[in-house]
């Protein structure tokens, strides 16, 4: 069953660097990071209403008051994700900075999850673990010579 998670995963880092492709284009066509980020963001959310709808229940958001409020903080990190990603790609090129942002989530990764923080299961960073994490940073650096 992990195999299908695992390719549903690949096939979300797929369609996540062609949407940030896509958003830059936009960006850089009207000559508007900014805007393009907003238009893209409004598309998103009448599209995530539909998505929530569709499983909506009377009662769907009584658990809400019990979320910590730094976590729906997670908006605005994804806006500025994504403008800055819109303004990044006609600058450094789509593989410069998917080969770079993929470096900065194994590091990301390797915190959440060394501390168990924000869900993560508890994995400790182990020697192997850096060892393949300077693998793939030597990768990133060769890759965007």
């Amino acid at each position: 069953m992990k195999v299908y998670y695992y390719a549903l995963t690949m096939l979300i880092g797929v369609v996540l660097t062609v949407h940030l492709a896509m958003n830059g284009k936009v960006g850089a066509a009207i000559d508007n990071p900014r805007v393009g980020n907003a238009l893209f963001w409004c598309i998103g959310a009448v599209t995530a209403l539909l998505i929530g709808l569709s499983g909506w229940r009377s009662d769907a958001l009584s658990p809400l008051k019990t979320v910590n409020p730094m976590l729906l903080g997670a908006g605005i990190l994804g806006a500025c994700l994504v403008f800055g990603i819109a303004f990044l790609i006609p600058r450094i090129g789509a593989i410069r900075l998917t080969l770079i942002m993929l470096f900065g989530q194994i590091i990301g990764g390797l915190v959440l999850s060394h501390f168990g923080w924000l869900g993560s299961p508890h994995e400790p960073v182990s020697a192997r673990k850096l060892v393949g994490t300077l693998v793939m940073f030597a990768g990133v650096y060769l890759a965007t010579l």
